[in-house]
């Protein structure tokens, strides 16, 4: 009698790349015929729509072109929203790797491959597609300078070395995607990054091939606009992750006014005998000294509120986790 232990084979590893859509009835079957339906590694591919509400034959047109999965929002929730359907829907369908990608045909669908290699060799977690930025003619000159800007104010504020922040081309593991939470509803791409910089999870980057523009983008209306936009995501997303740190640079901004002003009354009653005058200066430099205070205890019960919302989060990852099917392995409370 054999005593051989026969080892079972490992199960198949799906990839699932999903496409946010609004009203994208022209330009999806561009992205589709670029998708490629065998990735080195990968032993099954689909291709997952997200109907975000569209008035045009996007549904129609998804499933002419053999779309695998298409969910779809009643009506228009915004990109953000789309996004985060488009994850759990693919949790849902099995995905093992999910990459999203634009419905545009912005991203060209060989770069898929190096944009899981990554995720397939356990060298990251979240992988983001670099793009070309200073070789693409149809970005401006002041499109390229935000571009950049942005990247590295995300860089600097997530610690990670993500050169294209804004780049939605990206690929997650199952477990990644499961963490992936957005307040936002103009976009995903600076906060996902930041938070998963801030949640330890192993973020990359790496260059990727882009297509011609097919239209207008619709999430870039103006650069101002755009510039207003990505700060908030930023900054929502630094007062969300490191609360304490925020509200204590946002309290050291009267503290010094108020400090200055002290100082100054303090120098004139010291050296100056019509120091009178100077009672107005006094009453605000104590009055911006007190709202200091008050900010800085504020600073004291947002850290408190940190640490609850980050056991929240662990809670939240393991019943995503027994709900998606994984109840092998929900894992521990990590806070």
């Amino acid at each position: 009698m054999s005593n051989a232990v026969h080892a079972e084979p490992a199960p198949p590893i799906k990839l699932i790349i999903q496409i946010p859509c609004f009203n994208e009835e022209a330009t999806l079957p561009l992205t589709v015929a670029d998708l490629p339906r065998e990735v080195p590694g990968i032993d099954i591919v689909e291709w997952l729509v997200i109907d975000d509400g569209s008035s045009d034959r996007t549904v129609e047109v998804a499933h002419e072109l053999g779309v695998d999965h298409v969910v779809s929002h009643p009506h228009n929730r915004g990109l953000a929203a789309a996004f985060m359907t488009g994850l759990d829907a693919c949790l849902r369908a099995g995905a093992d790797v999910i990459v999203n990608t634009d419905a545009d045909n912005q991203y060209q669908g060989s770069s898929i491959a190096d944009l899981v290699a990554p995720v397939l060799s356990g060298e990251a977690e979240m992988v983001v597609g670099e793009r070309p930025i200073d070789t693409i003619d149809d970005f401006s000159r002041t499109k390229k300078f935000l571009q950049r800007l942005g990247s590295s104010v995300v860089r600097r504020f997530s610690g990670t070395g993500v050169r294209d922040a804004a780049s939605g081309f990206r690929a997650y593991t199952r477990d990644a995607a499961m963490r992936v939470q957005v307040f936002g509803r103009y976009t995903y791409t600076m906060e996902t990054i930041v938070q998963a910089g801030w949640n330890g999870v192993a973020i990359t980057s790496v260059p990727i091939g882009v297509n011609a523009k097919t239209r207008e983008s619709r999430l870039v209306k103006s650069s101002s606009r755009y510039v207003w936009r990505s700060a908030q995501a930023i900054i929502r997303s630094f007062a969300l992750y490191k609360p304490f740190r925020f509200f204590f640079l946002v309290g050291l901004v009267p503290f010094a006014v108020g400090a200055l002003l002290l100082l100054r009354w303090l120098a004139l009653y010291v050296f100056v005998d019509d120091y009178t005058s100077r009672v107005p200066s006094l009453l605000a430099g104590i009055g911006l000294i007190v709202v200091a205070a008050q900010i800085w205890a504020v600073a004291f019960l947002a850290d408190l509120q940190a640490a609850n919302r980050r056991v929240l989060e662990d809670l939240r990852l393991r019943a995503r986790r027994i709900d998606y099917g994984d109840v092998t392995n929900p894992g521990p409370i990590e806070s």
